[in-house]
């Protein structure tokens, strides 16, 4: 008898709707074993062949919770999609920045990945993927103005993102960020020009098809992009 194929177990956070629901019902179809993190799962849609996981990245009690949940059912994980995120601001700029505002955004888009990875990164063997969702608006080469609390907290997550793959590097697993474009989600509305197929493109391009050894940049469409 040949041996047992073993599927890939693949944790996407913020997986209720757009780019995260659109990653998760992708890599259901490619055969993994999908994690769909999400904070209500009594208040999603069915997501079909995924297995959907309470996670509330924002609070450090349910990233503890949800990596016992992993470690007791499955033993390992071998790709994690940071996707969750949320946009508070739309106007104003870095002088009427409310502190508060900015303390909430960076819960979510910065430290809770951070925290995600510090707990399952244990439970990764070489070969792992870490695939960290960014946004054009933390570019330093490029300034954007707009939205400052969640352009200054993806920017930093770019800084988490450099220093988680030189932390891996030594394990084998490589840590990206990804900026999917301005997508039609309920986040970059029905004006964006991407599609949500196009913005997961860039996602599962570097969780199923890059270079393994590729790890700690920034990439959109398949191609590397400024900081």
């Amino acid at each position: 008898m040949g041996k047992a194929v073993t599927r890939p177990i693949t944790l996407i956070t913020g997986a209720s709707r757009g780019l995260g629901r659109e990653v998760a019902q992708r890599l259901v179809a490619e055969g993994h074993t999908v994690l769909a993190g999400v904070r209500d799962p009594a208040g999603m849609k069915p997501l079909p062949g995924a297995d959907v996981l309470p996670l509330d990245v924002s609070d450090p009690a349910s990233i503890t919770a949800a990596a016992a949940s992993i470690r007791a059912r499955h033993g390992r994980l071998d790709g994690l999609v940071n996707n969750a995120g949320i946009l508070l601001d739309q106007d104003g700029d870095a002088l009427t920045l409310a502190a508060e505002l900015l303390q909430r955004t960076f819960a979510t888009n910065t430290m809770g990945p951070l925290r995600l990875v510090q707990v399952l990164a244990p439970l990764m063997a070489r070969g792992g993927r870490i695939v960290n969702v960014s946004s054009g608006g933390g570019q330093l080469s490029e300034p954007a103005t707009w939205a400052p609390a969640y352009c200054i907290s993806k920017t930093a997550f770019n800084a988490v993102t450099v220093q988680l793959a030189e932390a891996l590097r030594p394990m084998g697993i490589a840590v990206n960020a990804v900026c999917p474009g301005w997508v039609r989600t309920d986040m970059g509305g029905a004006a964006a020009p991407r599609s949500l197929q196009q913005g997961a493109d860039s996602i599962l391009w570097l969780l199923l098809q890059a270079d393994p050894l590729l790890t700690g940049g920034f990439w959109r469409d398949g191609a590397r992009i400024p900081w």
